[in-house]
């Protein structure tokens, strides 16, 4: 059967004149090229540009990671810095508010402040950290207070006056009573 289609094809194309059979290859040609390009060109063609786009992307990926371990020295620098702000974390809400609440005292006592009272306030989460409040009570004399005051401000465990009101205690005493709340920022 093949071989009768084969003799049918030769037997027309010797019945077709010159100018016939040259048109008769050249869309032979043609297709052939088409088919060529279909089955063999395009798809080599779109594995390579999808290799090369996967390869800009990993060149993309180790351009990122060698600044990151360029950078190493410095983050982990920057991590002792402030390691000690995170570092030994409490999950026991009582025992951050006692840490607190301790730290205050000491900082009282070093600058000579009487603590009348203090209370621990509610514990605020906000994203990533923590706030504890506590409100405390305190007469000295100012430059105690102020002393006291820059103390606070000054920790190394991120302790921050968010409010203080300071009053006199008498008209004629030089002694000052102060109300201020002060917060600690801690990891949840």
């Amino acid at each position: 059967m093949k071989a009768s289609m084969i003799q049918a094809f030769y037997a027309f194309v010797g019945r077709l004149s010159k100018k016939e059979k040259a048109v008769l290859y050249v869309a032979i040609f043609l297709v052939s090229l088409t088919a060529l390009d279909r089955l063999i060109i395009s798809p080599i063609f779109s594995k390579v540009g999808s290799l090369n786009k996967e390869i800009r992307q990993k060149e993309a990926e180790v351009k990122k990671n060698l600044r990151l371990l360029a950078q190493k020295d410095r983050i982990l620098a920057e991590n002792a810095k402030y390691g000690s702000f995170l570092a030994n974390p409490s999950n026991n809400e009582d025992e951050q508010i006692t840490s607190v609440l301790k730290e205050i005292e000491g900082l009282a006592n070093k600058s000579s402040v009487y603590l009348v009272d203090m209370k621990p306030g509610n514990a605020k989460d906000s994203g990533a950290s923590k706030k504890i409040l506590v409100n405390l009570n305190c007469e000295a004399q100012m430059e105690q207070i102020v002393d006291f005051i820059y103390s606070i401000e000054n920790s190394s465990s991120l302790l921050s006056i968010g409010k203080y009101q300071l009053a006199p205690k008498s008209k004629e005493s030089s002694v000052v009573k102060c109300s201020i709340s002060v917060y600690k920022v801690t990891d949840l």
